[in-house]
């Protein structure tokens, strides 16, 4: 039996990842953050002021992997740390004007790169897709 990976959903699913961290790339770099820092400014944008340990809540990223990520945005200036007032091991992690001037711009490049990885999608196809995507990513998330 061989393996064709043009009928795996694992290995087509990779591919999409690829595809759209590509597609976002090109249009993030020019504006001075990275595909992997666009979950966390989504989540800022939405609501300053986060915890690391509220932000691993929301994004599904390991630790050392968040850690790194928001040294990269400190040092790129998107982000700035202060002291948590009732918790001496944590810090409030907020935006810079830097970080909150990017949103709109960032927001239409993710739009963008969306558009490109659709393109010749009628609407409703768009749609089931984005709706079967949905669907899969709750299974994963299954036990």
């Amino acid at each position: 039996m061989t393996f064709d990976r043009r009928h795996s959903a694992t290995y087509l699913a990779s591919q999409l990842a690829k595809g759209f961290a590509r597609s976002l790339q090109s249009r993030s770099m020019a504006l001075g953050f990275s595909p992997g820092q666009f979950p966390v400014l989504l989540e800022l944008w939405q609501e300053d002021g986060l915890t690391q340990k509220q932000l691993l809540d929301r994004l599904d990223v390991e630790q050392a992997t968040l850690a790194n990520t928001l040294s990269r945005m400190e040092r790129d200036r998107l982000i700035q740390r202060a002291p948590h007032p009732g918790d001496r091991r944590a810090q409030i992690i907020t935006l810079t004007q830097l970080g909150r001037d990017l949103e709109v711009q960032a927001v239409e490049a993710a739009a963008e790169a969306d558009a490109a990885l659709f393109s010749g999608f009628k609407r409703f196809e768009r749609e089931l897709m984005i709706e079967y995507m949905r669907m899969i990513v709750e299974n994963a998330r299954k036990p």
